[in-house]
């Protein structure tokens, strides 16, 4: 018996020297998603791990089941936004070209753009808080009659001169409200209502579309204060609401269905952001129910071409499961 034991073990010994006994191999930066450790908050609501969603190269991925893509951009006209907004207007060819050759499966992909305020710049009759901005004007801004396009109020990919219309409408300058109501822009372009015949936003966010959503501010959208008294005084700051109940009402204006929607976001992300912005909770707290079809990066970042190279990513995942709304 020990004869045949030791030949046993010595056998076992040999295939695990040739093949099986190797220990695993460590993941590179590459390999997986990555998960934000500098992120130090005490808020409840935290950042949404920064992935790439896309499927490994060997991996037979589903057919793309959308072919409409409706991306909105809100942006903070704040005053301290005009780094911001420069990086976002240099990085946005690099996403386009990426959108062109990564989303070419989609038959038509609208792109607008709100401010975090009722926009004074913009076109006379459209200047409420999430009214789709045409002409900017103001303070570090592009000074530009920007649309509209084609008749619309909103760009299109296949447009040949999107760069030069993002460059303009992108540029929305820094003499915004303090008081930044990014919340509030995001659900009022999307309200059903502001998309039908003859309003502001007329024809852009599509009932059989794919919602991409990219938030970029450097403070958080802020919660109403009051102070004891007596009296006791109560100022009204923010959007008002709970990152729950936006998240709530985002999912009915896309008529139910919380994974046709797609949440990108440039915020704070640190305490010791080298731009001085603000950890953003609530907004990380809204991107973050997003699940998968969530991303956050640093608003503070130099460039934001890693940020759009990721969220391609996010779009064509959530695009694969995209399911038609009820009715």
């Amino acid at each position: 018996m020990r004869s045949a034991s030791n030949a046993w073990l010595s056998l076992t010994l040999l295939g695990c020297l040739l093949a099986a006994c190797a220990a695993p191999p460590r993941l590179g930066p590459g390999d997986g998603a990555t998960e934000d450790a500098a992120l130090t908050t005490d808020a409840t609501d935290s950042a949404t791990s920064e992935r790439d969603a896309s499927p490994p190269a060997d991996v037979a991925s589903p057919p793309m089941a959308c072919s409409k893509i409706d991306i909105l951009f809100v942006i903070d006209n704040s005053a301290s936004m005009a780094d911001q907004q420069r990086s976002l207007v240099a990085s946005f060819p690099g996403f386009v070209a990426a959108m062109r050759n990564q989303l070419a499966f989609a038959d038509s992909v609208q792109i607008g753009v709100v401010t975090s305020d009722a926009y004074r710049g913009n076109a006379p009759g459209c200047r409420a808080i999430g009214d789709l901005v045409t002409q900017t004007a103001g303070v570090e801004s592009s000074n530009g009659m920007c649309g509209p396009w084609s008749g619309d109020r909103f760009m299109h990919l296949r447009d040949a001169d999107i760069q030069r219309a993002f460059a303009c409408a992108g540029q929305v300058g820094v003499t915004g409200d303090d008081d930044e109501k990014m919340a509030r822009a995001l659900l009022g372009a999307l309200d059903p209502a502001r998309s039908a015949s003859g309003a502001c936003n007329q024809g852009f966010s599509r009932r059989d579309s794919l919602l991409v959503v990219v938030m970029i501010t450097d403070e958080d959208d802020a919660e109403d204060g009051c102070m004891d008294g007596p009296p006791r005084t109560c100022l009204s700051y923010g959007s008002g609401g709970t990152p729950q109940e936006w998240y709530d009402q985002l999912v009915r204006h896309r008529f139910g269905v919380a994974g046709n929607i797609v949440m990108l976001s440039l915020v704070g992300r640190r305490v010791d952001n080298p731009c001085g912005a603000q950890v953003n909770s609530r907004i990380l707290g809204l991107t973050r129910r997003f699940g998968a079809n969530g991303l956050v990066d640093d608003v503070c970042a130099s460039n934001y071409d890693g940020f759009f190279t990721n969220a391609l990513g996010v779009i064509q995942n959530a695009c694969r499961g995209y399911i038609p709304p009820p009715g």
